[in-house]
């Protein structure tokens, strides 16, 4: 049996004085990660944290974030990790809804902890990561007063060891609850899929309270290096990378194109990067291309979700073509993971043809335990012991997996179904489009319409009317734009996904009620 508090003390076992983690100016070796690790653990317990528990954490990135979550293992507890992000109102209820009994706060977030600290019913101790707060115990304090011994907690692989709450998209957001076998399940298939050795050097700039973290785990698993960023600038990224000499990063489409836009990408040195791995939202055609003609044919991708661990499916790089009938891989998102078994079903949750528009769900023992404390909405997701994604996609005769969209992102107009994405990558293959979102509006003639934003390129100016036959060249006319606006910027998450609800709030705003 293998733990998720395993990984630091296996690390030290086999090398300890390596570089585990490096973060801003220190280097932390994998014996001293375990050290630190087991200090931070028995503080918990000696705080009166017993098996069971559950942590709260709101910080950015930082080695001391996965500190918290190596030794909330290592004492049998959880972490709720959360985002920064999120309005006080909803940090409370996600603490609360947790039933968390203590409260880490990382650089710049104790304020926040004392401002909801009234509204919080189970936390029984703060804890303040890097400076001293008023009623907050000092991290560093904590650990040099705690025993360096290995906790004597009995951790089994099927104790939850994350309490991972979903955006909530629709409602409030759900708690995914992770056990150590889900997590240790999909970073094996992930480790496996995209070839993570003890020599590479992960390049890691995303959020840690995200489920996009699995490469950090992954790294420390086979004795890497994880080099981790405080927050997403394209500035700093690229310095890290070509300082330490990284070999792998996972990023999302909108960083990406970001990253290629910027006027000065080279004077870095990027040699050293053998794999970037894109996943977060469906990557538009043309944004690939461009990719790969700037960085070579080093890219992968990887579908999944925070109740998958988040591993569904992986497209390697040998399946990114430009031309000839393996061009149409570039569309996939490649085949089911290592370690999950992956369906396309109908309505029945039987298989659908190979072309056919289905449901994906996945199988496998990186599939969540359940939504933490919903039992009926449990019941619901993981019908027939598989989990319904929610995504609608297509499978073909090789077993390539092609995700069409949302569910609920679909648009109905005038009877027809359309999907976003198949518009969006349209407008994403006009050369003055930097960025855009497709959605549905209200429409007095059709019940919604396709409405697309679009962001321009600086320096670039097309009008709505020739973009719209710009679409209708290309695209059936059902599925072409009925408006577009221009706006200067999308809303985007944390971890840089465009957020279509709220581009569809904006249209919808004041209507009785929101299709889809």
């Amino acid at each position: 049996m293998y733990v998720l508090g395993d990984v630091p003390k296996k690390g030290a076992t086999l090398n300890p004085d390596k570089t585990a983690i490096v973060f801003e100016n220190r280097r932390i070796t994998f014996k001293e990660l375990d050290e630190r690790v087991n200090r931070l653990a028995n503080a918990f317990i000696g705080l009166g944290c017993k098996k069971g528990d559950r942590l709260a954490i709101l910080s950015e990135n930082t080695h001391k974030y996965m500190e918290v979550y190596f030794a909330a293992a290592k004492a049998g507890m959880s972490v709720t990790p959360l985002n920064f992000r999120l309005s006080d109102t909803e940090l409370a209820y996600i603490v609360n809804d947790s039933e968390s009994v203590l409260f880490l706060a990382g650089d710049g977030y104790e304020g926040r902890s004392k401002t909801i600290k009234s509204q919080l019913k189970h936390i029984n101790n703060y804890i303040s990561l890097d400076n001293h707060a008023e009623s907050h115990l000092f991290y560093e304090d904590i650990l040099r007063e705690s025993s360096v011994d290995e906790p004597k907690v009995p951790v089994n692989e099927n104790d939850m060891a994350i309490l991972m709450y979903t955006g909530g998209t629709t409602g409030l957001p759900k708690g995914v609850m992770l056990s150590h076998r889900n997590i240790l399940s999909a970073m094996y298939g992930l480790i496996i899929s995209f070839t993570i050795t003890r020599h590479d050097t992960e390049c890691f700039i995303l959020p840690l309270f995200h489920i996009s973290l699995w490469p950090v785990l992954c790294v420390l698993m086979v004795g890497g290096t994880a080099v981790i960023i405080r927050r997403p600038d394209l500035q700093t990224l690229l310095q890290a990378i070509q300082k330490e000499k990284c070999t792998h990063i996972v990023l999302v489409p909108t960083l990406l194109n970001w990253i290629l836009d910027l006027s000065n990408i080279d004077e870095f040195d990027l040699t050293s990067l053998r794999l970037i791995t894109y996943a977060g939202s469906p990557m538009p055609a043309e944004i690939l291309k461009k990719c790969i003609s700037k960085f070579g044919n080093i890219f992968a991708q990887g579908y999944g979700l925070t109740e998958a661990a988040p591993l569904v499916t992986t497209l390697h790089s040998e399946d990114h073509f430009f031309d000839g009938p393996k061009a149409k891989l570039l569309m996939s998102v490649g085949k089911e993971g290592a370690t999950v078994n992956v369906r396309v079903v109908d309505e029945n949750d039987q298989p659908v043809n190979p072309g056919q528009v289905g449901e994906i769900v996945a199988r496998g023992e990186n599939i969540m335990m359940g939504y933490w404390k919903n039992p009926d909405l449990t019941t619901q997701a993981l019908r027939g012991g598989w989990l319904h994604t929610g995504d609608l996609g297509t499978l073909d005769e090789e077993g390539y997996i092609y995700l069409v969209d949302r569910k609920a992102d679909m648009i109905v107009t005038g009877g027809e179904n359309v999907y976003p994405k198949e518009t969006e990558d349209i407008l994403y293959s006009h050369p003055a489009v930097f960025e855009c979102a497709v959605v549905s509006a209200p429409d007095a003639k059709w019940g919604e319409r396709v409405q697309a934003v679009v962001v321009l390129k600086n320096g670039c100016h097309v009008t709505e009317e020739e973009m719209i036959t710009y679409c209708k060249q290309r695209l059936a006319g059902y599925k072409c734009p009925k408006k577009i606006d221009f706006w200067d910027d999308l809303p985007k998450t944390t971890v840089g996904k465009i957020k279509r609800k709220d581009v569809k709030k904006h249209f919808w705003e004041g209507c009785k009620k929101m299709v889809g």
